[in-house]
């Protein structure tokens, strides 16, 4: 298998990350507009939680730099022990569609059980992803 293939859900997680940042921007800058808010007045993540009523895309992408920290690993990790097999590309793309699910619960309705659904199953992808990995390493 190209193990070129196993870059593109790395691409798509990148991807995912600036959508969620755009929104975040977009989103922080208005409501600063909006209540009137001085830049200086949410420079520390403590006044931003005060001051801030919607934190939903910033909480989300502080969660995009986590759990996905150890996916770009394992991307590298495959490619690099000739391990891009369709089970390691098939759960690294399962783990890219649970986080976008998660991302858009969080960035909208924001239902915690729904969230959290998303982020268990996205999860349980990643140590799969790890615990296939680990066993080519020692096979």
């Amino acid at each position: 298998m190209d193990s070129r293939l196993m870059w593109w859900p790395g691409v798509a997680m990148a991807a995912l990350t600036f959508v969620v940042w755009l929104r975040m921007y977009f989103s922080r800058v208005g409501e600063m507009k909006r209540e009137r808010i001085h830049p200086q007045a949410v420079a520390l993540s403590a006044q931003m939680a005060e001051r801030l009523k919607d934190t939903r895309a910033a909480d989300n992408f502080r969660n995009l730099f986590e759990l996905p920290v150890l996916f770009y690993l394992a991307l590298v990790v495959a490619v690099n022990t000739a391990q891009v097999a369709p089970l390691t590309l098939a759960l690294a793309w399962i783990f890219v569609a649970l986080r976008l699910v998660h991302s858009a619960i969080h960035c909208s309705y924001n239902k915690v059980i729904h969230r959290f659904y998303a982020y268990f199953a996205g999860g349980v992808a990643l140590w799969l992803l790890w615990a296939v990995l680990a066993f080519g390493l020692i096979r």
